[in-house]
């Protein structure tokens, strides 16, 4: 599905998180939040430890839901879809990148960067095969191909996971603390390549970061309080009022 011309790329009005509704230790940890990402954004999610920034980042992801309010992917209310539509939308729409990579250590390079084609499939084409290659020269692994992930450094691996994020030609990556594990200069070049992603496919990003330095370098950042964004509501550049 793609979403009409001047539509947020994700918009949430009034998103509220509870854990243990409905007895005595409920607990919200989302305050009504209100969130636009436009196409082709690079925004960075920053906060202190607690903030609710991977909460939120979980219910962008559809990773769990959100207990109210309103989420609308490429103009599409996320809310009525069955268990089977939102791992579709996951799939199709969404990348992820973690802190830790999450590579399996029994297969190579190739074959984590098209894990994604691999499940829905069960099988890789060779035209799969040629895709995944040229995810990998992108990212500078073109030597990589055939190693394993205990082959690899640090910042290699994570590399491989953000290739692999991009696997389907998705349009938004979800990004939680990518270079927490990384020292700064291999931070520095790893957070330059999802720039390069970013700039030259268009594809948006929303980056969870306790570092300044790379904050400062994306087109907005957002700073979660307490559960609630500061400064209230954020919409997308060129949003309507």
């Amino acid at each position: 599905m793609t979403a009409a011309p001047g539509t947020p790329l994700l918009r949430l009005r009034d998103v509220r998180k509870t854990y243990n509704a409905g007895t005595a230790v409920a607990t919200e940890v989302l305050h009504g939040i209100d969130l636009e990402v436009a196409e082709g954004e690079f925004v960075a999610l920053i906060g202190p430890s607690g903030s609710g920034k991977s909460t939120l980042l979980n219910i962008i992801g559809l990773l769990e839901p959100m207990s109210s309010g309103e989420y609308l992917l490429q103009g599409q209310s996320v809310a009525q879809l069955s268990d089977a539509e939102l791992t579709q939308r996951r799939g199709r729409l969404l990348g992820f990148v973690f802190q830790f990579h999450h590579l399996l250590p029994a297969f190579s390079a190739l074959e984590n960067v098209l894990m994604p084609q691999l499940i829905e499939r069960g099988r890789l084409s060779a035209g799969d095969r040629a895709h995944g290659q040229a995810l990998l020269a992108k990212v500078g692994l073109a030597a990589a191909v055939h190693k394993k992930p205990s082959e690899l450094s640090g910042g290699m691996q994570q590399r491989v996971a953000i290739a692999r994020s991009l696997s389907f030609g998705c349009p938004l990556v979800l990004a939680d603390e990518p270079t927490g594990n990384l020292d700064t200069q291999t931070a520095d070049e790893v957070f330059a390549l999802m720039r390069r992603f970013n700039a030259d496919d268009g594809v948006a990003f929303v980056v969870v970061t306790h570092d300044p330095r790379l904050a400062a370098r994306c087109d907005r950042v957002i700073e979660l309080v307490d559960g609630r964004i500061a400064g209230g509501p954020t919409p997308a550049p060129g949003a309507p009022p």
